[in-house]
């Protein structure tokens, strides 16, 4: 009997159904309908007057608050991270006077409330009544003004602001800084780079992965905190409309335009984050995402 070929063709099709969560739709469900409603009671409700809010949502003093808003924020960042960054170089160095500072520093401006400080740095003219540079125990005196001719209100929420953001920036800096492994230190050592340029090529760019996402953090948190600064009437964005709702008694939806800037530069400032975490992240991306998907590029 000789060998046939048999060819057995087998064809099974399995069908794949999808996997059914009712109790999660069910709870997406009430969630829905109760947030609509919460948005429909809130858009219906008479005592918002929306007439009031559109009046007053890009009215001038409403922009002239927001630009101070933006200048402040920038302006006590830039104190933050340049004040931060050394005073982490100076908690990290083996000098023990420089690590003291450093931590006296800290230890001040996160334990005082930043409330406090804007208004001591309001009435900082009550604590040095004259500014005077000159020599030391001499009667030399080279300028000498009045302090509250020199430290508006304005200067006063920047001093406070930025001061207060450098204490923490200085935490955060310190933790990129010690999260990169010390075996790069000492590579650079062997390989002739000095300190400086080891810390601005090398330990720098790979603590930023770490710094981003926290200073990201910190930056909107400042924006929101300096509508603190209207306790001294720092022309911000709060501060006028303040003075508006002192008069016409609307506090509501001033409140809600106030609200809706402050929304809008906190999306603003995310997107930012979100940009600068993937540019600073390149190199330690997984190549396959938890979820089995590439990584985008």
């Amino acid at each position: 009997m000789g060998l046939t070929n048999l060819s057995v063709q087998t064809s099974v099709t399995y069908e794949v159904r999808k996997l059914r969560h009712p109790m999660r739709t069910l709870a997406a469900l009430i969630v829905g309908v109760l947030a609509a409603l919460l948005a429909w009671s809130f858009a219906t409700n008479p005592n918002l007057d929306w007439s009031t809010v559109s009046a007053y949502l890009f009215a001038e003093l409403t922009m002239r608050g927001l630009l101070v808003t933006l200048y402040l924020t920038a302006v006590s960042m830039i104190i933050g991270l340049v004040g931060g960054t050394l005073i982490a170089l100076m908690a990290l160095s083996d000098n023990w006077v420089l690590r003291a500072v450093a931590t006296g520093f800290v230890g001040i401006f996160r334990g005082v409330p930043v409330l406090v400080q804007i208004i001591f740095w309001g009435f900082i003219g009550a604590f040095f009544p004259v500014v005077s540079i000159g020599i030391p125990f001499s009667d030399i005196v080279f300028y000498s003004a009045p302090t509250s001719s020199l430290v508006s209100a304005t200067t006063a929420a920047i001093l406070a602001l930025g001061l207060n953001e450098a204490a923490y920036a200085s935490e955060i800096v310190r933790g990129g800084i010690q999260s990169v492994d010390s075996g790069q230190r000492e590579a650079c050592a062997a390989l002739g780079m000095n300190p400086v340029t080891t810390l601005r090529r090398v330990v720098l760019p790979q603590a930023m992965r770490v710094i981003i996402p926290p200073m990201g953090n910190e930056v909107i948190t400042l924006l929101k905190t300096s509508a603190l600064v209207s306790v001294i009437a720092g022309n911000d964005l709060m501060t006028n409309l303040q003075q508006v709702y002192a008069q016409n008694y609307k506090v509501i939806p001033l409140l809600v335009v106030a609200s809706f800037w402050y929304l809008v530069l906190t999306f603003v400032l995310t997107i930012i984050q979100r940009r600068l975490e993937v540019r600073f992240g390149r190199g330690s991306r997984p190549a396959i995402h938890p979820t089995g998907k590439k990584a985008a590029k």
